[in-house]
């Protein structure tokens, strides 16, 4: 799982294993918070198991979604590139494991493999372009169909097949679904529950089963 990490894609296994020694291990249990928006970045992380969301907070006390990240996924390589404080609040959704580097230490890295400083640009700016896609949604897409996209993506990395179809264990709460979304709770609970009259899925307790996943691509469209 480390390896699939952008910081690592571009090592060769000696090369892995030894900035790897440099990194720090941390458990979390789900709702512990690594990091809070505002406070100052100075690691980057790698999540070995688990899951962490990004999220973020307004004045009036409401709470948007910016990502649910994965084993294999990395963040708070930002603030490498440019310092500043954090522009999100890390929470664990699930029992997570992570590793994480100082950026001093990461810097001192980078300059000799300079190989590594392209690999992580490149993975900022896939992130970059997925926030272009959100905000497109935002203005574009009704409700149901951004529910519809969310679902894929969230089968895409954290799905495996079962008998009936695809299981996607997301650890969220309705609630936070709907914030991933940007939607009220009621008006996200109204299309899973039209989904699943349809039979396009199933819902489980943090998880849903994806019962036909081509009518929910159409519907995302």
């Amino acid at each position: 799982m480390v390896r699939k990490a952008p910081l690592f894609a571009a090592l060769d296994d000696e090369a892995a294993q030894t900035l790897m020694g440099q990194m720090s291990h941390s458990r979390m249990e789900r709702g512990d918070i690594l990091f809070h928006e505002g406070d100052q970045g100075e690691r980057l992380y790698v999540i070995t198991e688990g899951k962490i969301k990004l999220g973020r907070t307004s004045t009036d006390g409401r709470e948007n979604l910016l990502a649910i990240l994965g084993p294999g996924e990395m963040f708070g390589e930002l603030s490498l590139f440019d310092p500043g404080p954090r522009t999100a609040t890390a929470t664990a959704v699930a029992e997570t494991q992570l590793i994480g580097l100082g950026h001093e230490s990461l810097r001192g890295f980078l300059q000799s493999r300079p190989d590594v400083a392209t690999t992580l640009l490149a993975a900022l700016a896939r992130r970059l372009r997925r926030t272009n896609e959100n905000l497109a949604d935002l203005v574009f897409t009704d409700v149901p169909g951004r529910v519809a996209k969310a679902l894929l993506d969230l089968s895409d990395r954290f799905g495996r097949p079962v008998e009936d179809g695809v299981l996607v264990a997301h650890d969220l709460t309705q609630e936070e679904l709907a914030q991933l979304v940007g939607a009220s709770r009621e008006t996200v609970n109204k299309a899973l529950a039209d989904f699943a009259t349809r039979g396009w899925l199933r819902l489980e307790a943090r998880a849903v089963l994806l019962l036909d996943v081509e009518r929910l691509k159409r519907r995302a469209r």
